[in-house]
């Protein structure tokens, strides 16, 4: 009895620390998993087999559905999550950028605090052995983050918290100690189809399931041909980096969601005034200098280049955000 309120204890000193570090909403997961991760295993392979990876090779990775393939020994899972829904909005008649990257890159940032974190478990528990993964490494993340509570994965494929939305990014902690596990995140997105009927290209194919070549955030990001398809640049409207379409419409993200004032997640104001012709004249040392630290890195300054000569410079109507949900 006395080792299961230490185990509890712990768990709660844990996502205390999380919280402290920026973290909300946090949770616990235990490895390997309910059934529903075995459901999630599957559903990624139907959709590996379909093809919707497009050309993100990554995601085939084995190594994706056995977490203790990152750490061996692994028992538990700490999951949380970085709000990046901020008080500020992009200038209107000007490219749009998904909001995700407009502060501080978020892969540095989750990092960062994880790995305190593991360094603070391992002070508690000597002997410890821990693993900090973003959404660079081959793991489940959001299946992972819906086992710990931390929300539901919605029908555009992003994880939804009942009270914050989907504005987040989410890191993992996998641990080889035996923590107390939250209970998993039931979904509640119901009959709401919104996000599937906004997508201007028809990427959200059924429920949960989102094919890459039609997504304007892949093509926007990851392709890397010189030339975007013909569909992709007649629906693209402002966006030249990502797409909030899906998530700017969900009901979840109305009402008196909360707003993050971490100066790491803050935007750099170009990004929200972003003109065209600024895109297409910036050479490459200017783009490389102004997403110095950046998670749009990714995105190389011919592509910004390719994506700003196919957007459309225009204002995304203002939604209703004291909508019901």
């Amino acid at each position: 009895m006395e080792a299961l309120s230490t185990q509890k204890e712990l768990s709660s000193a844990l996502k205390h620390q999380a919280r402290a570090q920026g973290f909300e909403p946090v949770g616990i997961a235990r490895l390997p998993g309910s059934a529903r991760m075995r459901l999630r295993s599957a559903a990624l392979e139907r959709w590996l087999d379909a093809g919707y990876q497009a050309d993100m090779g990554w995601m085939a990775a084995p190594r994706r559905k056995d977490a203790t393939q990152l750490l061996e020994g692994a028992t538990s899972l700490l999951a949380v999550g970085l709000n990046y829904h901020v008080k500020h909005e992009r200038m209107p008649g000007r490219l749009a950028i998904a909001r995700y990257g407009w502060g501080r890159d978020y892969h540095r940032v989750v990092s960062q605090r994880l790995k305190r974190l593991g360094r603070w478990l391992e002070s508690q528990k000597p002997g410890t052995h821990w693993r900090a993964c973003v959404d660079a490494d081959p793991l489940l993340d959001k299946a992972w983050a819906e086992e710990a509570g931390l929300g539901w994965i919605g029908k555009h494929s992003n994880l939804i918290h009942h009270e914050r939305g989907s504005w987040m990014v989410i890191g993992h902690l996998l641990c080889d100690i035996e923590l107390s596990p939250d209970p998993p995140a039931a979904p509640l997105c119901g009959r709401c189809t919104l996000c599937m009927e906004a997508c201007p290209t028809q990427a959200i194919r059924e429920p949960f399931v989102v094919d890459s070549g039609l997504c304007l955030a892949y093509h926007t990001i990851e392709n890397r041909d010189a030339e975007l398809p013909e569909a992709i640049k007649a629906a693209m409207g402002p966006w030249v980096a990502g797409c909030d379409i899906c998530q700017d419409v969900c009901p979840w993200n109305r009402g008196d969601i909360p707003s993050n004032d971490d100066p790491d997640l803050q935007p750099r104001q170009w990004m929200l005034d972003l003109s065209r012709e600024q895109a297409m004249t910036w050479d490459d040392t200017t783009w490389q200098e102004q997403l110095r630290g950046s998670a749009l890195r990714r995105i190389k300054p011919w592509m910004w280049r390719r994506n700003a000569a196919a957007a459309e410079p225009k204002d995304v109507p203002t939604l209703d955000k004291s909508g019901s949900r």
